[in-house]
């Protein structure tokens, strides 16, 4: 059954779905190993509908704010579409975030009730009320009590409100950005702005239908999360299983079975690393087999499965059934394509996945443009590019902020995705919006003949060298990243004679890598190695050559042994950089590493 939903809010689009499918899954809940137990469609609309009460008994009204800090699970998309329903705006927060952060966005945004996932989260939150004059309620998601979701249903079952349908320029949520380099902004997203946004990714892959399933792995707290899983699934009567955590996220994916899956580059990016692995130790002819196979898959790609000649076909047919298809049953043997966005995918990791049956699609997008701009699809894509324009949205190339000689400008964005403004920042609105209602990304781009859009750099990221030289660092550490035996890298080298790059290996399989049967157990003492020292740098330098200038090649590799993560302050949620928290944090060994020149 197809689906088309043209509502202009996120109220009637769920409400519409309830009544299409009512008895389909929509969420699925992990109970124990490799066991999913699933709601449908009626149990949410019921238990939306008691929230939607219970909030109207608290005094939730329209325009008021209701706050969440919890992970993805039923009832934040409950608590979400019952605030919906009473014209109020929705505030997510992560349940792994500072203290002081949920307090700024509780504040800023003026929460009224606050659903907390856990005691603990409860209680630290009840610490701040002096300093949250508008707070004046705290519901507890896993609790008993009067406090509770369950004793705010129940009042609210007891008490039935219909729901508000809002209009389309009505405020659905506050999106705060990461704060990479600043205080976190709220993003002011409409009803139409989510509800366009979905219907047009949806017309990107009209494929999708109710039958359609994913797992769960994006936090809803961010805008791709929110519109390209959450409601762009809802919206076609598709359902979604919660990942428990990163760890069991390869257990999840076969209990799962998913048929479509949204992710960030680095998700496939480790996927491809743990296949190359594991190909490098099996024997001769499987590894021949496995290269074989991949050269035969690309040209039945690029040209066509009636290009191959009969040993191609055989070649294909056996790696398909022995590797390829033995990938493919790692999530879970129905994925029929996936999403990524946050960045770029490396060109060569793209390949691969297209390569071996599970093409990986590049789309682009910020929170500020709800957040889907360009998508590539299955009917149009274009590697390397992050695809062609959503549907009613316009790109456009300001070319005053780059060198006069490029083809490349600041990606700017004209549509009805793009957000109202920064809640209480007008200055700061301002700064980003031109007079004439397009969003400023502060991305550099470029834009083919066939409208396909490339993101070649952030224009904020970007700095020059001593020698006035230009350097865009993602795009190097992209490339380095697909360095075997590298777990993360970020580049410096602003205002300096040269480059380095700052490398955290992945220790656990350096040594097959290298294969050097000593390597210490210490990372430390593995750091220390001049040999390791040796792969990492010739092997970055192999990585570029060819493909960058020679003064935008790092010339020198700090290893580290710690990666970068949203715990040690070095990752965003959204596992964004956080360059200037690495580069304080490591100040001493970049020191070091120039003044050794």
């Amino acid at each position: 059954m197809s689906t088309d939903v043209h509502a202009n809010n996120l109220v009637e689009v769920f409400e519409e779905s309830v009544r299409r499918f009512p008895d389909r899954p929509v969420f699925g809940r992990k109970t124990g190993p490799g066991t999913f137990v699933w709601v449908t469609y009626a149990d949410v609309g019921r238990r939306v509908d008691q929230t939607r009460a219970g909030l109207a008994l608290l005094g939730v009204g329209r325009g008021d704010t209701v706050g969440i800090i919890a992970n993805n699970r039923v009832e934040w998309a409950v608590g979400a579409f019952a605030a919906y329903g009473r014209g109020a705006r929705w505030v997510p927060m992560y349940e792994a975030e500072l203290a002081e952060t949920w307090k700024y966005i509780l504040r800023d945004s003026g929460v009224k009730v606050l659903l907390a996932s856990t005691l603990a989260i409860g209680k630290a939150v009840e610490a701040m009320r002096p300093e949250l004059p508008d707070l004046e309620h705290i519901v507890l998601l896993d609790a008993e009590g009067e406090n509770s979701l369950a004793a705010l249903q129940q009042r609210g079952a007891e008490h039935p409100e219909p729901s508000v349908h809002p209009d389309a320029d009505d405020i659905a949520c506050l999106i705060y950005t990461s704060g990479t380099t600043a205080a976190p902004k709220g993003v002011l997203l409409s009803h139409g702005n989510l509800t366009s946004n979905a219907r047009a990714g949806y017309h990107k892959f009209p494929e999708l239908d109710e039958k359609d399933r994913s797992l769960s792995i994006l936090p809803w707290a961010h805008s791709y999360g929110q519109t390209a899983e959450l409601y762009n699934f809802l919206q076609i009567g598709g359902s979604l299983g919660f990942m428990e955590s990163i760890a069991t996220m390869a257990e999840d994916l076969i209990a799962v079975r998913p048929t479509y899956l949204l992710a960030v580059p680095r998700v496939f990016h480790k996927i491809h690393d743990a296949v190359l692995l594991k190909m490098s130790r099996e024997n001769l002819i499987a590894r021949r087999l496995f290269d074989a196979g991949l050269r035969a898959a690309h040209r039945r790609r690029e040209d066509g499965p009636e290009a191959l000649s009969p040993i191609e076909r055989l070649t294909y047919a056996a790696a398909d059934k022995l590797v390829f298809g033995k990938i493919r049953d790692r999530f879970g043997g129905r994925l029929r394509g996936a999403l990524t966005a946050g960045a770029t995918m490396n060109t060569e990791v793209s390949t691969f996945f297209h390569d071996i049956g599970i093409p990986v699609y590049d789309c682009y997008g910020l929170s500020e443009t709800s957040p889907a701009v360009t998508m590539n699809s299955a009917k149009q894509f274009r590697l390397g590019s992050v695809g062609l324009p959503i549907e009613d949205v316009r790109v456009v190339l300001d070319k005053s902020v780059v060198e006069d000689s490029s083809d490349e400008g600041e990606i700017v964005v004209y549509g009805p995705n793009v957000m109202k403004g920064y809640h209480n920042k007008p200055d700061e609105t301002r700064e980003v919006m031109t007079a004439d209602g397009g969003f400023r990304t502060g991305d550099r781009g470029r834009i083919d003949a066939d409208g396909f859009v490339y993101v070649t750099g952030r224009l904020k990221e970007q700095y020059k060298l001593e020698n006035g030289k230009y350097v865009f660092p993602a795009t190097l550490e992209e490339e380095i990243r697909t360095i075997p035996g590298v777990a993360s890298a970020m580049v410096s080298g602003a205002g300096k004679r040269f480059n380095i790059a700052l490398v955290v290996p992945e220790f656990v399989v350096l040594a097959d890598r290298l294969a050097i049967a000593d390597l210490p157990e210490d990372p430390k003492e593995v750091v220390a190695r001049a040999d390791v020292q040796a792969y990492f740098q010739d092997a970055i330098t192999g990585v570029l050559t060819g493909k960058y200038g020679g003064y935008e090649i790092p010339k020198k590799v700090i290893l580290l042994t710690e990666d970068f993560t949203v715990d040690n302050g070095m990752l965003t949620q959204t596992m964004k950089l956080k360059r200037r928290n690495v580069v304080v944090a490591y100040q001493d060994k970049i020191d070091a590493a120039y003044a050794s020149e």
